[in-house]
């Protein structure tokens, strides 16, 4: 099918959530590593977030597309050598077969300029760090140097740290996860990643960025170049000149979509559904909501992250996660695991306008309540409690009482 060149946004929106696996039925039965597979083939990356208040944030994503599953998949897959960690968008997890496409990063300057002061104010400190990780082996940072003096005001990272940053961005070490605190694990690469993605022939810089650009576009199905630098977290200015080339190759087509007002891009066969059928509550980091401006434009939906805000000025809420129903993102959840008690927590409860009806209200307080009965199972938790706290809490404690 040739891609239409003009959208309404309920197709860009449909093409998006399919190009991101939602078109898809959960599997049927247990998930193994093809199905991690899959889930990677959509999504491309997996952001990684160490707040848990909840969940770590790169088991939402899982979630979201696979349903219940084995919560070792992840470190699994790690220790497998099929995935690894990187600065991708965002510290991420990414499949091993993109080494070869990040390595003009690698090449950059470290992206905070404040590791890359430390490192030039401690000449041969690096090689010192790297040799010493060579010498004992994985290790996180606290055992590479234990912190003795006062914390500073630059993130309490002392020197040896900003060397492992340092060397982590520049791909000299690569990075696992110890399971007890999710402290990165340090350690060179030969002895975390497989010899077939360190061996993979270094594409040029401008032929690796074209091939992100290329799995971005396949990623969003429909994306500005807004959209699409961010998925990589590539400058604007590198990805025009490549996207217009694209599109000279026939490789992307140029697309308009009804209220939008930059211009598109998707491939010349994009896939667009008569219907999406999805039921998911997606973590702050997932990429379908990542991008908080895409947001706006494909779901009509303003979403700010508030665990940074003072208590008292958050509108929604600590650790909210919109709630993806059909085709559309029509609630959002305050929720927080109780370990202790064993209780799934909702602390607030909201419908968006456009789905402020009480029938409506109704109908999703019960598609929710089975996700989240889903969800807390998952977790291990034994049940849930509704706070009164928001424009669907009447609707939520009704149904799960």
């Amino acid at each position: 099918m040739t891609a239409p060149r003009r959208l309404s946004v309920a197709q860009a929106r449909r093409a998006a959530l399919a190009a991101q696996g939602f078109h898809r039925e959960r599997p049927q039965g247990r998930v193994d590593r093809r199905h991690l597979r899959r889930a990677f083939d959509d999504m491309g990356i997996i952001q990684i977030d160490s707040v848990n208040v909840l969940v770590r944030s790169q088991e939402l994503p899982l979630f979201a597309r696979l349903g219940p599953h084995d919560r070792s998949l992840i470190p699994a897959a790690t220790a497998a050598g099929d995935i690894f960690e990187y600065w991708v968008h965002e510290a991420s997890h990414v499949p091993v077969s993109q080494h070869q496409f990040l390595r003009w990063r690698m090449r950059q300057p470290h992206g905070w300029k404040g590791v890359n002061q430390i490192v030039e104010a401690n000449p041969g400190l690096v090689k010192r760090v790297l040799d010493t990780i060579g010498d004992r082996g994985p290790m996180t940072a606290g055992e590479l140097s234990p912190r003795t003096a006062p914390k500073s005001e630059w993130w309490d990272w002392d020197a040896a740290k900003a060397a492992l940053e340092f060397l982590f961005w520049k791909g000299e070490v690569a990075a696992t996860r110890r399971s007890s605190d999710f402290a990165r694990l340090y350690d060179l690469p030969e002895r975390v990643l497989p010899a077939s993605a360190l061996e993979a022939v270094t594409p040029d810089e401008s032929d690796a960025r074209r091939e992100l650009i290329r799995q971005a576009v396949r990623h969003l199905a429909v994306g500005t170049l807004k959209d699409i630098a961010d998925y990589h977290r590539q400058r604007l200015s590198d990805v025009k000149p490549i996207v217009d080339d694209l599109v000279r190759q026939c490789e992307l087509v140029e697309v308009t979509v009804d209220g939008w007002s930059q211009t598109a891009y998707a491939d010349p066969e994009l896939h667009i559904p008569r219907a999406v059928t999805a039921r998911a509550l997606l973590s702050p980091f997932d990429p379908v909501v990542w991008f908080r401006d895409r947001d706006e434009r494909l779901f009509d939906f303003h979403y700010r992250i508030e665990i940074y805000t003072p208590a008292v000025k958050r509108r929604y809420g600590y650790y909210v996660l919109p709630f993806l129903l059909g085709d559309r993102i029509v609630g959002r959840f305050d929720l927080k695991a109780d370990r202790a008690n064993g209780v799934l927590r909702v602390q607030s409860s909201w419908v968006e306008e456009n789905d402020d009806t009480p029938s409506r209200r109704l109908e999703i307080a019960s598609e929710a309540t089975e996700e989240l009965e889903a969800m807390s199972s998952w977790l291990g938790l034994t049940s849930i409690d509704v706070v009164q706290r928001g424009s669907l809490a009447k609707e939520m404690r009704r149904v799960s009482a």
